[in-house]
């Protein structure tokens, strides 16, 4: 008998909705402030913009090895991921009700799946004030647990989002995930072509991809474009607890301020000879 060939899914091809899902313990699934709640953004409409009746961002709650979790995933299909006023009061209340939990000493495993360019151009002010609100959150529940961020592609992660990735006790990626402060067109279009041609996708990859972000330490864990191999990683995350003795990468200041110190801004370096420079072992627990 020949063998069953194994089916994978890519993570990169399901919503939001089913990425939430998926990762949690198979029947636990319970979604909160759901579509049918109607909570959409009362500012895209009267820019000609429909708006979507969950704001682009899910919220789940169930258990991740039988331990109460909380998912919070992006749609990126929605506005780009774009977060406004709605989609990050639903991110940053569902992270300070987790909050609540881990105080009080009840056990909660936090998941954000983030694709996203960042703030919603649409609702900027609102959307600056909603993700310092999550990145308040995000700082003080990994004082308690562990906050795991997931960023698989295609929208990526950037802007202000980038930087609540940086903030997650541990952060997982596949090699189609991108990880930055600005993305590629942003950088173009401020900077100019000769800095980072956005059309220049291997050029990219190299830069900013997942498979780099790990092998220079800005990100934990490489895994497949396949959700049972996210759904592992975050389990075997959550099984290996806090790692006291290493601090959150965003809390090693002096770290990275010596590494930006021993590079020559006239000189920057290309992907592979960052990798030799920064190649380390310090990713890991960060």
């Amino acid at each position: 008998m020949s063998p069953v060939p194994i089916t994978r899914v890519p993570v990169t091809e399901l919503t939001a909705r089913e990425r939430a899902s998926c990762v949690l313990d198979d029947g636990t699934f319970r979604e909160l402030v759901d579509p049918f709640q109607n909570m959409i953004s009362p500012h895209l409409a009267p820019q000609d913009i429909t708006p979507q009746s969950d704001d682009g961002v899910v919220v789940a709650r169930g258990s991740i090895d039988s331990v109460s979790a909380v998912v919070l995933a992006i749609e990126g299909a929605f506005q780009g991921g774009g977060v406004g006023e709605v989609g990050g009061a639903k991110i940053a209340g569902a992270l300070e009700l987790a909050l609540r939990e881990a105080e009080a000493g009840l056990p909660i495993r936090p998941v954000l799946f983030l694709e996203t360019g960042g703030i919603r151009l649409q609702e900027a002010n609102l959307g600056l004030l909603a993700i310092a609100e999550i990145h308040a959150a995000i700082a003080a529940l990994r004082r308690h647990v562990p906050v795991v961020g997931v960023c698989t592609g295609m929208i990526g992660c950037f802007g202000g989002m980038g930087i609540a990735a940086g903030l997650c006790s541990h952060l997982v990626l596949t090699p189609q995930a991108r990880l930055g402060l600005n993305g590629p067109e942003v950088i173009e279009q401020e900077a100019g072509i000769a800095e980072l041609d956005s059309a220049d996708r291997a050029e990219i990859w190299r830069t900013v991809g997942g498979e780099q972000r790990v092998a220079v330490g800005l990100a934990d864990v490489l895994v497949p474009d396949d959700i049972e191999a996210v759904r592992r990683a975050l389990r075997e995350i959550f099984r290996a607890g806090p790692i006291a003795d290493v601090p959150c990468r965003s809390a090693r200041i002096d770290d990275y301020r010596a590494r930006l110190a021993a590079l020559d801004p006239r000189r920057p370096p290309d992907g592979p000879t960052l990798r030799v420079l920064w190649g380390d072992d310090e990713g890991e627990g960060a």
